[in-house]
């Protein structure tokens, strides 16, 4: 008998505890809503932390991530074809300009369309998960919205390589959804469990499996232990919507581990000593004071004296009540800065960039954003792998499917650029800026050899403009060439034409020219 999606999903859940443990654990130290506890609800509360550091670093380091995974009206990729292609497919080296125009332009439409799906909100959370989980599902519809699972609603099994051999995510659905055919499928006890469901207006569980097979992704949705009709379907192997993504991923792990999880020691001590100093100072601040009992002030006379009114009494009879906790607290509050110091660099936050100090310049602290952001380098490598090539090239199958893109040939494929500083054809540009300093450099022998409008293309490539109607063609610089020459002709014509007019003009009217004729 084949197993069903419950049924796996069951057995898969052991091997996801101990992560999704975890990723409470770091939940409660930062956000706690990222991951709240088993069987929360919307009425519970969840738990608020000491110290809101760990909240401030998740959405912080979400938000570099997000702008270096989907920069804003920047391509994070670009299509490349070597020389040999081109020279191949043109037979010709010098179009290799034309042949970038023209990549340009399918990698803008490409981008126009992610702009369009509106990702960053969901992606947003979906980082933010990562960040604290290390883990998250996502599911790229055709047209609907992305969507995000979180580590409690979904399991994965992957080979020992890290790929992914099944995915279970489970859903919850009202009975009136499902379709007629599906409702008709059941038996007696399914019958009776449905309209139990129905009749209490609660949810059942729905299942969809994901798994590879044979080179294709081969997917259906169950409920109740049945395939609900219609939703079996297929895809090829780097064409599926389901990305099971990894912050950090481990050899022989089928999850993956969070950047929280990292610093948890730190996080773990900050909350602890932030609880004591703030319960502590609560102490401290409580104003109680102690009367004589032997003395000559009646504490009837200090409990009832309004403020500023005069009492018989002896000051040696009142005393105030005093926690000499000073130094303790003073060794509290320097271990939470270094922590929290510690912990902003971590977290990539801006006050760890910036000395304590009267001058500090716009440079030192842009040298020290860029240590900070290069320390995370080695992040955007799963991201760019797991996220960021299939979204580009789930966009560009479903534009050729629409018939909005051409089919590019097997060998022109999309290439991540991942960092800060390195988004798009940013790189290309870089390096043409740095050619043209050397040419010029070298004087005008060497500036006469460079071909100008394939600089021109290659250098509109790199910034994402498009050269159509901007940049004139070789033929229409030629026939403007010419028409140059032809009118600097007629003018040396003209010149030499006026003098001899003038001549003629001048020996007519000399004295005595007409009796002369």
């Amino acid at each position: 008998m084949a197993t069903t999606a419950a049924a796996l999903y069951r057995r898969l859940e052991n091997a996801r505890l101990p992560f999704l443990e975890r990723a409470r654990d770091c939940a409660k130290l930062t956000i706690p809503a990222l991951m709240p506890p088993q069987g929360h609800t919307g009425q519970n509360k969840l738990p608020t932390p000491y110290q809101g550091l760990g909240a401030r670093g998740v959405n912080n380091l979400a938000s570099k991530l997000l702008l270096t995974l989907l920069p804003p009206n920047a391509p994070f990729f670009r299509y490349v074809m070597d020389d040999f292609t081109v020279e191949q497919m043109t037979r010709r080296v010098d179009l290799k300009g034309k042949v970038e125009k023209a990549l340009g332009k399918y990698e803008r439409a490409i981008m126009s369309d992610i702009e369009a799906s509106a990702l960053r909100v969901p992606l947003f959370e979906a980082l933010k998960q990562l960040v604290n989980s290390g883990n998250i599902l996502l599911y790229l519809p055709p047209k609907d919205r992305m969507r995000a699972f979180k580590l409690d609603r979904y399991v994965v099994k992957r080979d020992p390589m890290g790929n992914v051999l099944d995915i279970v995510a489970l859903e919850t659905v009202a009975p009136d959804t499902l379709p007629e055919g599906f409702v008709e499928k059941l038996d007696a006890e399914q019958a009776h469990k449905f309209a139990n469901a129905r009749s209490r207006d609660k949810n059942l569980e729905l299942f969809t499996h994901i798994s590879l097979r044979g080179g294709r992704w081969v997917i259906y949705q169950e409920c109740m232990g049945l395939k609900i009709p219609g939703t079996e379907g297929s895809y090829p192997k780097d064409k599926s919507p389901w990305l099971a993504l990894r912050f950090t991923a481990i050899d022989g792990e089928d999850y993956g581990r969070g950047y929280v999880e990292e610093y948890y020691g730190d996080l773990k001590s900050l909350e602890t000593l932030s609880k004591a100093v703030v319960e502590g100072s609560a102490a401290a601040a409580k104003v109680l004071l102690l009367v004589n009992p032997n003395g000559v002030t009646s504490l009837k006379t200090v409990a009832e004296a309004p403020n500023g009114s005069v009492r018989a009494g002896k000051a040696d009879d009142v005393t105030v009540l005093q926690m000499d906790k000073y130094a303790d607290f003073r060794v509290a509050k320097e271990m939470i800065e270094e922590i929290t110091q510690r912990l902003a660099f971590a977290f990539l936050l801006n006050s760890a960039i910036q000395r304590n100090g009267e001058r500090v310049t716009a440079e030192e602290i842009r040298y020290m954003a860029g240590e900070l952001e290069d320390a995370l380098g080695g992040i955007y490598s799963i991201l760019s792998l797991e996220l960021q090539l299939p979204v580009v090239t789930l966009t560009a199958h479903r534009l050729a499917l629409k018939g909005t893109l051409p089919t590019l040939p097997k060998n022109v494929k999309p290439t991540i650029t991942t960092g800060l500083e390195a988004l798009g054809r940013g790189h290309d540009l870089n390096r043409l800026d740095a050619f043209m300093e050397r040419v010029q450099r070298m004087g005008p022998e060497a500036q006469r050899r460079v071909v100008w409008g394939e600089l021109l293309d290659r250098t509109g490539a790199s910034l994402g403009v498009s050269t159509d109607g901007l940049i004139k063609d070789e033929e229409q610089v030629q026939q403007e060439i010419e028409a140059e020459r032809m009118q600097m002709a007629m003018a040396q014509m003209g010149e030499k034409a006026v003098p001899g007019a003038m001549n003629i003009v001048r020996d007519q009217l000399q004295p005595g020219a007409e009796a002369n004729g």
